[in-house]
């Protein structure tokens, strides 16, 4: 069997997307092999797929090609001109022209647009709601990446349930190994001279970082004065006053921007807790991150995010912020708490393996191209 994934995702700036885009295509060529699982527009190997993934938007060895995110791809060939011509073609944008001799499938990674369209650009919304009137109705099967995402796609997109299938995406190695010099690596490079709760993610109306900070800011003197509030994550948009106050400077609070993902290991693995209060995640990448660490998490009880979290977290109200104080709290003030909640989440992580993603999204695609 043939299958070719969509790579353009690695054009995006959506991190969540193009991580799950690429580590989906390592871990089924390590599968299947490289020459049954192809990249569209071009077929990079691992170390063009590597260097695509750095690149932060712009595609140096497809000269050009980062135009085409705003043109729906109209520049680049069907996949119909695709040879050898793939059994399963899995897309991952909206497609100017979807394939006819390709049995098509397609991941949903969540609703958000939908159910809080304030929190995109109008842009995004556009964009999310082509692909589902586009590729949705003319899949032969969709993956989505929890099972509540597969709810709000049947309650939304009027979807059957049996034509979508959870497979959970995976979490990377390296936050499973953490070494000391990687932690240490981290502090000197950040300047973390004092413990600290982190918080990573992109700074957007959807991530809930200005009530996560007006919680810590409400947390008692003694709490404060020992423990500082890291945030990771480049700028979004939609907070250009939070932005303009966290580049100020906020008391307590220290604003690091965009991390690179080799940092994020060592970074994760050294806090004290991770806090994401996010509104909605399709699965919530950072929450696994941390608990494959080691690493207590605080997170909202909404979503996909106890479903990912279990009973390895604590769960909040995420518009409440004194359920966010209180939950903080709680976690820096019980060392018995963070150590239950790191090692119930070790092991509540190991269900998020790329090994896993990549047997049961193969297994997924035989199935379609065989017309099951």
């Amino acid at each position: 069997m043939r299958i070719t994934i969509d790579a353009t995702a690695l054009l995006l700036r959506s991190a969540g997307i193009k991580n799950y885009t690429y580590y989906l295509v390592r871990s089924l060529r390590e599968l299947a092999g490289e020459a049954a699982v192809r990249t569209f527009p071009l077929n990079m190997r691992l170390g063009a797929l590597d260097h695509e993934r750095s690149m932060a938007g712009a595609v140096a060895t497809l000269a050009g090609l980062a135009r085409l995110q705003a043109t729906n791809l109209l520049g680049l060939p069907p996949p119909d001109w695709l040879w050898p011509r793939p059994d399963v073609f899995h897309a991952s944008q909206l497609l100017a022209r979807r394939p006819r001799r390709s049995k098509l499938t397609a991941t949903l990674h969540d609703l958000s647009c939908w159910l809080l369209p304030e929190t995109h650009t109008p842009a995004n919304v556009r964009s999310a709601r082509r692909f589902a009137e586009c590729i949705v109705p003319a899949a032969a099967g969709l993956i989505a990446i929890s099972h509540s995402t597969r709810a709000d796609a049947v309650r939304l997109l009027r979807i059957p349930e049996e034509n979508i299938q959870v497979i959970y995406q995976g979490v990377a190695e390296q936050f499973f190994h953490v070494t000391p010099e990687s932690i240490q690596t981290a502090c000197r490079r950040y300047k973390l001279r004092r413990p600290y709760a982190l918080f990573v993610g992109t700074i957007e109306p959807r991530k809930n970082l200005a009530s996560l900070i007006e919680a810590w800011l409400a947390l008692p003197g003694e709490l404060r004065s020992e423990y500082e509030l890291i945030v990771a994550g480049p700028a979004g948009w939609g907070e250009h006053q939070l932005l303009e106050r966290l580049r100020a400077g906020i008391a307590g609070v220290r604003y690091l921007g965009y991390v690179p993902e080799s940092d994020l290991p060592g970074l994760t693995a050294g806090a004290t807790l991770l806090a994401y209060p996010s509104l909605y995640e399709g699965f919530g990448l950072p929450v696994a991150q941390a608990m494959a660490a080691g690493v207590p998490v605080l997170t909202s009880a909404v979503s996909s995010l106890p479903e990912v979290a279990g009973d390895a977290a604590v769960l909040v109200d995420p518009r409440s912020v004194f359920e966010l104080r209180e939950g903080l709290k709680r976690l820096l003030s019980s060392e018995a708490l963070r150590a239950k909640l790191s090692a119930q989440g070790t092991e509540r992580a190991r269900r998020f393996s790329w090994q896993r993603c990549a047997r049961e999204s193969l297994e997924f695609f035989e199935r379609v191209a065989g017309g099951g």
